[in-house]
């Protein structure tokens, strides 16, 4: 994904015009990597990035330190020598290193995984954010292991234990108490560009309740993917946190209504049209959510106006469009035949206008209903339960009592079960991280001026054809979490070329929307792979203000 700072993004840059240039120069790919091949100066690969700050100061910044990485010439450069133990490891070696810490946690624990331990593995993923690619080199080498300790479901824990885990700010707060000061707020970001923004209230985070200002935590996790969490603290209706001492958050009532709504618009117009934000600088809000009650008519005008999308409702729908598309091809029939499932949602709420054509009553059992219709489809939405221990329904409850005739799929991550005679009963992750990065990214790359119904349904279908005949056939209807880095780059794709489709694609940086729409389908996945972040370490080349 983007670079979090312009300087960093020098290079890009450059290649990418040298990219733009040899469209009209025969074959692109081809010629550039000739141009990769020689516009590169540095032995390790990368041209060198100029810092202005050196000795204590680049080790304080998250981003350039690399602790025992640095070699000893970039020591000397740096004026770093002396101030780092005497062994230069490599990035494999500090992973190691890292790890090694980790594994301890295990060893340790008596009972096996646990609330306790998972935060302690939390904590020390959290420490390694003091080098930022380093971090990310340790999520990226084992997703599939530690995504569950950044997201969900650790992150839950994390939300609700925030005000004694705090440690250090990350991401930006605007509270009820900024009014009027929004505007000149966002010049306080020290990033000159910021490409996308994941924002949350913290009244209903995973289940869990009104977490208030603790509800960071959920946008945070999200930041491993994104860019920038924010938290608006419009108060709090948990009594609990407002008699806390140590809570961080504003210790008042939620705001409602009108006023509410005034801290949204201001700050809505702060992030989009002020600061000192770049002109070529998208944004897509996580808006997590802004108050249920009264308030999804607010955001239908805000999403029609600004590049935003509310994870909660159109992120959570599209994976589960894509996993009921993956049930429907496990039974043999195309995806085409969706329409004809019959889906009963428990917790539906009051909008469901269905219930009498049905022959069904007001105030019917999920049982009975259940009986009467004879569904192919079951939805939990009742938000009863939670994350992980609070769920609606676990795996064993469910094939216990239906049997390994079913597909089972569950926000939170579950191990399979084991239904006998050699017969495994498969729990699927139905996370939102399968769509949510690819979405933010799709939009980014394509300059879209919204996000459009139909790129989310362009998203959905993506990752519901991300699986084999082999895999649906066994019930199992979404990818690994291995697989998170090729599932984004395909779902931005998909979504980069139904915005060119929707004619709503303006082009970005150097490639402008009328390039963009030259591009084939190869050529706007080889797009994508070009403008993902990946955490390499540049050359550090020190030059004063």
């Amino acid at each position: 994904m983007a670079n979090m700072y312009s300087r960093i993004r020098a290079s890009s840059s450059l290649i990418k015009r040298f990219k733009h240039r040899a469209t009209t120069t025969g074959n692109p790919l081809l010629w550039q990597s000739r141009i990769l091949a020689r516009s590169f100066t540095t032995t390790e690969g990368h041209r060198p990035t100029i810092v202005h700050k050196r000795s204590l100061d680049i080790l304080h910044d998250p981003w350039f330190n690399r602790g025992t990485a640095f070699s000893m010439t970039e020591r000397d450069r740096l004026d770093l020598r002396g101030l780092l133990p005497p062994n230069v490891m490599s990035s494999e070696q500090q992973i190691e290193r890292f790890m090694v810490d980790l594994k301890r946690l295990e060893v340790h624990a008596r009972d096996g995984p646990s609330d306790p331990n998972a935060l302690a593995k939390w904590r020390i993923l959290n420490r390694c954010m003091t080098e930022m690619r380093m971090y990310y080199k340790v999520l990226i080498a084992n997703i599939e292991e530690y995504a569950p300790i950044v997201y969900t479901p650790t992150v839950g824990l994390v939300c609700q234990n925030y005000s004694g885990l705090f440690r250090r700010p990350r991401g930006m707060y605007f509270s009820a108490e900024d009014r009027g000061e929004m505007m000149s707020m966002v010049y306080n970001w020290p990033a000159d560009q910021v490409d996308m923004i994941v924002v949350t209230d913290g009244s209903r985070i995973l289940g869990l309740g009104d977490l208030g200002v603790q509800g960071i935590g959920i946008a945070i996790g999200k930041l491993d993917l994104y860019v920038l969490p924010v938290m608006i603290d419009v108060g709090t209706n948990n009594e609990k946190l407002i008699n806390d001492p140590l809570y961080l958050g504003l210790q008042k009532h939620r705001l409602d209504g009108d006023e509410y709504l005034d801290v949204i618009d201001e700050f809505m117009e702060a992030v989009f049209t002020g600061g000192p934000i770049d002109s070529n600088t998208f944004y897509v809000k996580s808006l997590k959510i802004f108050k249920a009650n009264g308030h999804l008519s607010c955001y239908s005008s805000y999403r029609n106006t600004y590049r935003m999308f509310n994870d909660d409702v159109q992120g959570t729908a599209g994976v589960a469009i894509a996993g009921l598309l993956g049930a429907v091809r496990a039974q043999g029939r195309p995806m085409i035949d969706f329409p004809k499932q019959k889906i009963v949602v428990a917790g539906a709420g009051r909008k469901v206008k269905e219930i009498h054509r049905q022959g069904l009553k007001e105030g019917s059992s999920l049982v009975e209903v259940v009986q009467q219709v004879k569904p192919d489809v079951l939805l939990g939405l009742s938000a009863v339960g939670g994350c992980s221990q609070r769920a609606e329904c676990t795996p064993e409850e469910a094939f216990s009592i239906l049997g390994d005739n079913i597909i089972f799929a569950s926000g939170s991550p579950f191990k399979d079960v084991d239904l006998g005679n050699g017969h495994i009963g498969h729990c699927n992750q139905g996370n939102n991280m399968y769509l949510f990065p690819g979405i933010g990214l799709g939009t980014l790359l394509a300059g879209s001026r919204i996000i459009s119904d139909g790129m989310l349904q362009a998203a959905a279908e993506c990752l519901a054809a991300y699986m084999t005949e082999e895999e649906v056939l066994k019930g199992i209807i979404y990818p690994s979490i291995s697989s998170i880095r090729d599932i984004t780059k395909r779902v931005a794709a998909a979504v980069v070329k139904e915005a060119i489709e929707e004619d709503l694609a303006e082009g970005y940086r150097e490639m402008d929307a009328r390039e963009l729409r030259k591009l084939n389908q190869e050529e706007i996945s080889e797009y994508v792979k070009n403008n993902m972040w990946s955490p390499e370490y540049p050359t550090l080349v020190y030059k004063k203000d």
